[in-house]
């Protein structure tokens, strides 16, 4: 049913108005005849694409919400750039911002491994939650932050998603949570396996209450995530040309002595043989996310909702 409703909106193509993206290769000439050298720019200005190798302005990049305005190639966002573009202005109500990892397991170097993330990332671990509304529909949302050890999975991560589940059951709300994650953190071991069963579980209950659950997998999706929450939506839904699997094609090919199909692990692929539902560009996220809510919140209303 909802492919049939979502069928126009699976890809959006964006285009510029006019071609602003490719790196000027002026040069000046110098003091001694027969030298020039390239002419001095800023670092950060300039971002190539890794899809089709356009050479983009970085202003124009951030203006097209980080989406390649040559091949529509959806760059890897921030968790507060996404809860940016996603949720209404000033609603969003963060939840257990206090909590903190600790190294049960003394593993080497793990300490400065989580200090490093949190001064690249700017957060105090790898996910965002906590309660918002979009186009003033409320719900539960939770964010993976890759910058924070590739949004991997450990004992605060599993804490804080499960928090946010048992929430939503409280207020009776939707729960929609956008993964992105290399796996459970190996740091900490089976610690961090546990928070699969445990996510798992809190999403049981919230079926149970007959809540909706919307989720959104982005680029990369992997191992012990993608095989607990990032996989139990009731709609899933995924950004263009996200890579989404268990293990990589290189593990598979050593352990099962056989190559994956090209493009096996892609969104695409996935959609192909029904393990997404929607394909959602970036620009169109937030308003098919609105008109989700929006069709629950009245079937909620009504006593409709599975």
């Amino acid at each position: 049913m909802f492919k049939d409703i979502f069928r126009k909106t699976k890809y959006v193509t964006i285009k510029s108005g006019q071609n602003l993206d490719r790196r000027p290769s002026e040069v000046v000439p110098q003091e001694e005849p027969g030298i020039v050298t390239k002419k001095e720019l800023p670092d950060g200005l300039w971002v190539k694409c890794p899809k089709c190798g356009e050479v983009l302005f970085n202003k124009n990049l951030e203006e097209n919400s980080r989406v390649c305005t040559t091949c529509e190639h959806h760059f890897r966002i921030s968790a507060t750039l996404r809860l940016k573009l996603l949720v209404d202005e000033d609603s969003f109500e963060e939840w257990d911002a206090d909590l903190k990892t600790q190294d049960s397991l003394d593993f080497p170097g793990y300490d400065e491994k989580i200090s490093e993330a949190q001064e690249k990332s700017g957060m105090a671990e790898g996910v965002l939650t906590g309660r918002a509304k979009i186009e003033g529909v409320p719900f539960v949302i939770a964010i993976n932050e890759a910058g924070f050890m590739m949004g991997s999975m450990g004992s605060v991560v599993g804490e804080k998603i499960t928090r946010a589940i048992e929430r939503a059951i409280k207020l009776r709300l939707p729960v929609v949570i956008f993964s992105t994650s290399g796996g459970a953190r190996m740091q900490e071991g089976i610690l961090s396996l546990y928070q699969m069963a445990k996510t798992s579980a809190a999403l049981g209950k919230l079926a149970e209450n007959h809540l909706l659950y919307i989720s959104v997998v982005t680029d990369p999706t992997f191992g012990g995530v993608t095989a607990s929450y990032a996989s139990l939506g009731d709609i899933m839904i995924s950004e263009p040309n996200a890579l989404i699997g268990f293990t990589g094609p290189r593990v598979i090919k050593q352990t099962m002595r056989q190559e994956l199909p090209a493009g096996a692990q892609t969104a695409e692929f996935n959609q192909e043989h029904g393990s997404i539902d929607l394909i959602v560009a970036r620009n169109q996220m937030r308003p098919v996310l609105a008109r989700l809510l929006r069709y629950h919140q009245e079937g909620a209303r009504y006593g409709t909702t599975v």
